[in-house]
């Protein structure tokens, strides 16, 4: 009786870990939304700078971080110097993929508009991998997944434009880039580590671009610190938590949970810019939210396709 007790206090705490770890993660995110329109939006800084200094200064703090618990960072160097095998690439790769083409549409893009290609076509990719896969939906995860999805619409419609084609292409393969980073999470086998490298090989890749955009290079001092901020911290940090919950998830509740980054930002923009809330947000929110506990809580289908 005892075991059971102390088995299950445990589940309840890793499942409090995994929540709270989750909601942070998502909340960074909103975070370094807010971070790039502050920094692209305001042409404070170019997107191919904002890019390269957002991924260095997250490769910094990693590394730091990864020097602080004590690992041996030669090891790591050793291994990116001289390990090309394709694997090791695909996050990287992606990581990449997502920076460059995110902060790019933003130019063409509002934040409204942005936020609706970006997320749909995560769901579409992460939930479409989940099927080919064999991994079916039941009808309740469903009927969580449409909810959220309708809620989503519902919250960012009303302000969105009709993006130009340029623009809604540049982020569709950022949220191709991103939705398949995160599916590379669920083979990390240590979080921290993992996204250090992941930032650390990301520097010669967005290297190319702002060589190439050399002549249109440009950026204050607060677009270089809000780069900085959005890498270290809302981007690195973020990131690597985000890895960490990525494994102890279905791929489904990873991806129809990022539906709740804009529900996020607009909350945090209530108590930091004294925003106010309408009565559509609350709606469209509450069916975002009860969308997301409906696929976290629904029993899981074991049929394959």
């Amino acid at each position: 009786m005892t075991n059971l007790t102390s088995e299950s206090n445990s589940n309840r705490t890793n499942q409090l870990l995994v929540t709270v770890s989750c909601l942070t993660a998502l909340v960074a995110f909103a975070a370094n939304s807010v971070l790039c329109r502050l920094a692209l939006g305001n042409n404070e800084i170019d997107p191919s700078s904002f890019t390269l200094i957002r991924v260095v200064s997250g490769a910094v703090t990693l590394t730091l971080i990864v020097q602080l618990q004590g690992r041996n960072p030669d090891i790591q160097w050793r291994r990116m110097l001289t390990d090309f095998c394709w694997n090791t690439w695909v996050a990287p790769l992606m990581l990449f993929v997502y920076a460059v083409f995110f902060s790019f549409a933003y130019l063409q893009l509002d934040t409204a508009t942005g936020a609706l290609i970006l997320f749909a076509t995560v769901q579409l990719c992460m939930i479409g991998f989940q099927i080919v896969k064999g991994q079916r939906l039941s009808l309740l995860e469903w009927f969580g997944v449409l909810l959220s999805i309708a809620g989503f619409v519902w919250l960012m419609l009303p302000s969105a434009s009709t993006p130009p084609l340029i623009g809604f292409m540049l982020m569709f393969v950022a949220g191709i880039g991103w939705a398949f980073y995160t599916l590379q999470g669920k083979k990390s086998k240590s979080p921290t580590s993992d996204t250090a490298e992941n930032f650390l090989r990301g520097v010669p890749l967005c290297l190319p671009v702002m060589l190439f955009y050399f002549e249109s290079l440009s950026f204050t001092s607060k677009g270089f610190w809000l780069a900085v901020a959005s890498g270290a911290l809302a981007s690195g940090m973020g990131y690597t938590i985000w890895y960490f919950t990525v494994k102890r998830i279905s791929i489904t509740v990873a991806a129809i949970s990022q539906l709740s980054v804009p529900v996020i930002a607009a909350v945090g923009g209530v108590f930091l810019v004294n925003e106010t809330l309408s009565t559509a947000f609350v709606f469209a929110a509450g069916m975002i939210i009860t969308g997301i506990g409906i696929v976290s809580l629904a029993p899981k289908s074991n049929k394959s396709s």
